[in-house]
């Protein structure tokens, strides 16, 4: 089962990441934005995901990944079950997210692209 820790060194492994406690939430984010989020119990973590691919991620695994709450619909965001995905998973998620939030000269310039 991937952690919080897990999900603590990929995060802050990415250029211009913070991390924030927001209402007992851990948050990653570049700037003012946010592309990784915990809830409170550490056992979901909501993530940057295209708006209009989210329902075929969900459909296609409904175990594993959630539809944001409906107050995140607006937003460019998915949930996953941490119990569900394993560090090399969570690498590629995690960056992924990232990637939607940094300047596209940032993650090529980090990620050899």
């Amino acid at each position: 089962m991937v952690t919080t820790q897990d999900v603590r060194q990929v995060a802050m492994s990415l250029p211009r990441t913070t991390e924030h406690l927001i209402r007992d939430r851990i948050k990653f984010r570049v700037g003012r934005i946010v592309y990784v989020s915990l809830s409170r119990d550490e056992t979901l973590m909501g993530f940057a995901f295209p708006k209009e691919e989210r329902a075929a991620l969900v459909a296609s695994d409904p175990d594993k990944f959630l539809m944001p709450v409906p107050s995140d619909e607006r937003y460019n965001w998915v949930r996953v079950r941490l119990a569900a995905i394993d560090t090399v998973e969570l690498a590629e998620i995690v960056t992924d997210a990232w990637r939607m939030v940094v300047p596209k000269r940032v993650a090529a310039a980090h990620l050899g692209d």
